[in-house]
């Protein structure tokens, strides 16, 4: 394989790579651009963009636009949706930091 395929190649496995283009990011989560445009706008997500302009998705954010869309599905609309998906990220985080930080604590015991 030359080498300049070789990076390419390596890219596809990395969720950070943004390999979907709107319509395909749109017909893998089943919905409509516009409802990625809508998640976007309220900054849930920020899709790359190609060098014409054309936004681009990697694989985290079409789960986490799946997330939303599971939310819109219940009823509950794009803005507030996005709002929970934040929200929850937010605690996923202070509870990792929290996890963290007794681990220290009881290491430092433990050398008391």
């Amino acid at each position: 394989m030359p080498a300049e395929n070789v990076s390419a190649a390596g890219s596809l496995d990395d969720d950070d790579y943004p390999a979907y283009t709107m319509g395909r990011a749109a017909d893998v989560l089943g919905t409509t651009p516009a409802f990625l445009r809508a998640v976007g706008e309220t900054g849930l997500i920020t899709p790359l963009r190609s060098e014409g302009g054309h936004r681009r998705y990697s694989r985290r954010q079409l789960r986490v636009a799946a997330r939303a869309r599971e939310l819109v599905d219940q009823g509950t609309p794009v803005e507030a949706a996005c709002r929970i998906i934040t929200l929850e990220n937010q605690l996923d985080d202070a509870l990792r930091l929290n996890r963290e930080m007794r681990r220290r604590l009881e290491e430092r015991g433990a050398d008391i």
